[in-house]
């Protein structure tokens, strides 16, 4: 087993066929087929099921598949230690939905300037699921907003993480125009949320303010977008709660009501003593970064 054949094999089960990961590798295609099967003689299990020209990980290369971009991960991070930063290396960066449309691009722009020799990999995904990845090692860092229950002292520490609060937000409840009177969440009407799928902070910001578990009434719509979140706002079905920087970014219908509903903090998380240099570069790069 070697670093080269683990990235064939992630390419592979990307694209789920030897001819186009061997086309985006620059590799012919018997040299591709040549080393997963040694990959899967060393494994001692098939890692592929092969049906017709596509193939779809099996039970066993679907476990494997995370070890692999782990070791992947961690062969790079162990070139960047020992070499103090010269190889420039890739850093992969978790961060939510909003974070990526609104914070991140001029902060991943000005890094590029600064260190143009590091690969930079963004991962979109929701503050829990983001947290598992960066304790496991599927991600070296994440932007995301701390659930409730790990907000306490001690309580990230337990898993094996560090946080800091990199930008504030201001959320606010976006409501159709059918509830133009509103003035407070008790008062809503409409009784669907759209939201992320489980695990976004900030749908649970949503459900808690809005007694979503206490009204057998309440359905939530789960969506991947904030554009698709607006959308059915102004459909008048739903309501929706998003940061105030993403909303500011979008064109609102007219006739939309905004409530505020407080604050929270996206924070920069990695695993405590992870101190690799492309990493403390961009610890660097937001100590400037306005709140």
């Amino acid at each position: 087993m070697n670093l080269e054949s683990l990235r064939i094999f992630i390419a592979v089960a990307a694209d789920s066929s030897i001819t186009q990961a061997s086309a985006r590798l620059g590799r012919a295609p018997s040299n591709v087929t040549t080393r997963i099967q040694q990959l899967e003689s060393d494994l001692g299990v098939p890692l592929f099921v092969r049906t017709g020209k596509r193939l779809t990980l099996s039970v066993a290369g679907e476990r494997f598949l995370d070890y692999a971009r782990r070791m992947l991960m961690l062969a790079d991070e162990a070139r960047q230690v020992v070499t103090g930063g010269e190889h420039g290396g890739v850093l992969h960066i978790g961060c939510m939905e909003s974070t990526a449309a609104s914070r991140l691009p001029a902060v991943l722009a000005a890094y590029h300037v600064d260190f143009p020799g590091t690969e930079l990999q963004v991962m979109t995904g929701t503050s829990g699921s983001l947290l598992e990845q960066v304790r496991t090692g599927g991600q070296d860092c994440a932007f995301a907003a701390l659930p409730s229950a790990l907000q306490g002292a001690g309580a990230l520490a337990e898993l094996g993480l560090s946080a800091k609060p990199i930008w504030r937000e201001s959320l606010v409840l976006l409501l159709p125009e059918s509830e133009a009177g509103v003035n407070a969440p008790a008062q809503v009407r409409t009784r669907s949320l759209a939201a992320f799928k489980a695990g976004c902070t900030y749908r649970a910001i949503a459900q808690e303010a809005l007694g979503v578990a206490e009204d057998p009434e309440w359905k939530v719509q789960e969506l991947g977008s904030y554009h698709g979140m607006i959308a059915c706002v102004a459909a008048g079905a739903c309501v929706a709660l998003l940061p105030e920087s993403v909303l500011s970014l979008t064109k609102t219908p007219t006739g939309l009501k905004t409530l505020p509903l407080g604050h929270a903090d996206t924070c920069l998380v990695w695993r405590t003593g992870y101190d690799v240099p492309a990493f403390q570069h961009l610890l660097e790069q937001l100590d400037g970064v306005p709140v």
